[in-house]
């Protein structure tokens, strides 16, 4: 009875391991394809963007990564459409920014 209470534990080990070694497969995989695609993102980026408006962009991200993640998005899928006649321009991206951002209300507090 005891030797099969060992068996049973050794198996559910040998379980275990397999399925964690597997995990670890799979986080590597996904760190690759990440790092993959964010090299392609920024290789697609350099072509349709100019040094300046990268720049631009590179500050939005470190502020707000989120809204920046998602302009990067919308530029490559306009680049991938064939929606882009040239670079973008610093000028053209200050624009694009303006029309996406949120308009901001302004609160005005009166004492009466």
């Amino acid at each position: 009875m005891a030797d099969e209470i060992e068996e049973i534990k050794r198996k559910r080990l040998q379980q275990m391991m397999a399925s964690q070694q597997d995990q670890i497969l799979r986080q590597g995989q996904e760190e690759t394809l990440k790092k993959e695609y964010e090299v392609k993102k920024k290789e697609v980026l350099r072509k349709i963007m100019t040094p300046e408006a990268r720049e631009r962009l590179n500050n939005i991200k470190v502020a707000k990564p989120e809204f920046a993640g998602a302009i990067e998005e919308q530029l490559i899928a306009l680049a991938s459409n064939g929606r882009l006649k040239s670079m973008i321009t610093d000028e053209q991206l200050k624009m694009i920014l303006s029309q996406i951002q949120p308009k901001k209300r302004d609160i005005k507090i009166r004492k009466i």
